[in-house]
């Protein structure tokens, strides 16, 4: 991996998971309670010996640099690093990014200087684990100009990526977008023999999805992008390999998604409370690296908890927890339930003088006050939650905006620093 560069795409302004992006980009959303999305990118790179890797930011970037200067740090005697690169002015260029291969294309002098062989191109808010030595070996062994991580998916799965076709050598030969009604899914259902057929996904025709993760020879990438003006990998400058180079397919069948609305990420972090879950936290070998915030551990009285996670530095006085996630920081003040619930947590811990402040302009302090019930909701940092609080969307809620608070996809975001004074009922 010593020839290999990451690069690690920060995201545009991820409109669908709004108001999780109200303040910070998409890789910087908290996840699992303790992290963020970008880390599990940036820890499958490190758990695979890739350890010089750039992140190419933009949209509400403050959060994100911040994060990654705090948690991503190697010794003087260690030639790796994690390095931030932010949209900037240029003698040759002069604009903001305008998609993702525009974005690698205005980077691309910051690249040339470490003489690699191959430059990695990932996504920063996709969950999955994966050892990237097993594609950089098999793009060598098939001396590929690109290879494309590569998902077997369903047809109902089909209509949300875009499609590939693979001959039986593992040569991409072919691009679609994703799959309507309209389109003869036979044409690009995956032949039963490749990918291992149809086993480990389901019954029926089964299509080869790009992951959206791309590894390429670095002057074929310069090449490709110096002489093109398009600006995104997947809807442009992927077809164009596919007719003019050596792009081939790398077959990944173990669980990834994509945390591309507020549904999904709600999802992916409700599937982290089961028991065995399918990312799991609690892997020996690939562990998930973030910024360490040295907090004590967590106070826990008289909590009755099913099917849940509590992160460190909580304090909780009483409380029913079922298939929640209680994130670091959290505060949980007596008599307080919480159901299929996402506590995202908070960056502090409020003096006694403040509390006083607290009471004197009479809004709640940072947490959950007493006697609130809340389901089916995500509660950003540093949200202040008043006591006899009711939160919960029902059954059919239209996304909505409110004061301090949004419905998306059938869930109650409650924003970052809001307050929701006592005896406040949402919807």
């Amino acid at each position: 991996m010593q020839r290999t560069l990451g690069v690690v795409l920060g995201g545009g302004p991820g409109s669908r998971l709004y108001p999780l992006t109200k303040y910070r980009s998409k890789p910087a959303v908290p996840f699992g309670g303790m992290c963020r999305l970008i880390d599990v990118p940036l820890s499958n790179c490190l758990n695979s010996g890739l350890d010089r890797i750039f992140v190419l930011t933009q949209y509400n970037s403050a959060s994100l640099n911040r994060h990654i200067a705090l948690a991503y740090k190697f010794d003087s005697l260690r030639e790796g690093f994690v390095s931030v690169l932010a949209a900037e002015q240029a003698p040759d260029h002069s604009d903001w990014y305008h998609g993702s291969a525009d974005a690698v294309r205005m980077n691309l002098r910051h690249f040339d200087p470490y003489k690699a062989n191959d430059i990695l191109i990932l996504r920063g808010d996709h969950i999955y684990r994966m050892d990237y030595r097993t594609m950089v070996s098999l793009h060598r062994r098939q001396r590929a100009d690109i290879t494309i991580a590569c998902l077997p998916v369903q047809a109902e799965q089909a209509k949300y990526f875009n499609i590939l076709k693979m001959n039986s050598e593992g040569r991409i030969i072919d691009h679609h977008g994703p799959l309507t009604s309209s389109d003869d899914a036979k044409e690009w259902a995956l032949s039963p023999g490749l990918f291992g057929g149809a086993a480990s996904v389901g019954e029926g025709p089964i299509f080869l999805a790009s992951m959206g993760i791309y590894l390429f020879r670095r002057n074929v990438l310069r090449e490709i992008l110096t002489k093109q003006t398009d600006k995104h990998f997947e809807q442009e400058i992927i077809p164009y390999t596919i007719n003019h180079v050596r792009t081939f397919g790398f077959p990944f069948s173990d669980y990834w998604e994509d945390i591309d609305s507020v549904r999904a990420y709600f999802d992916v972090n409700q599937a982290l409370t089961i028991p065995e879950p399918k990312f799991d936290f609690f892997d020996p070998i690939q562990r998930v690296f973030s910024h360490p915030r040295f907090l004590p551990g967590s106070h826990i009285e008289q909590v009755d908890s099913h099917h849940s996670i509590i992160c460190q530095g909580c304090r909780i006085e009483k409380a029913r927890l079922e298939r929640t996630i209680v994130g670091d920081g959290s505060i949980l003040r007596g008599d307080v339930e919480l159901i299929e619930t996402i506590l995202i947590g908070a960056d502090y811990y409020e003096t006694d003088s403040e509390i006083r402040e607290n009471a004197y302009l009479k809004r709640p302090d940072v947490g959950i006050g007493g006697d609130t019930r809340i389901r089916r909701a995500i509660i950003d940092k540093n949200a202040r939650i008043g006591e006899g609080v009711r939160i919960d969307p029902g059954d059919n809620l239209p996304n909505t905006d409110g004061d301090g608070w949004a419905a998306r996809d059938g869930i109650i975001v409650v924003e970052k620093d809001a307050v929701i004074p006592d005896g406040t009922v949402l919807p």
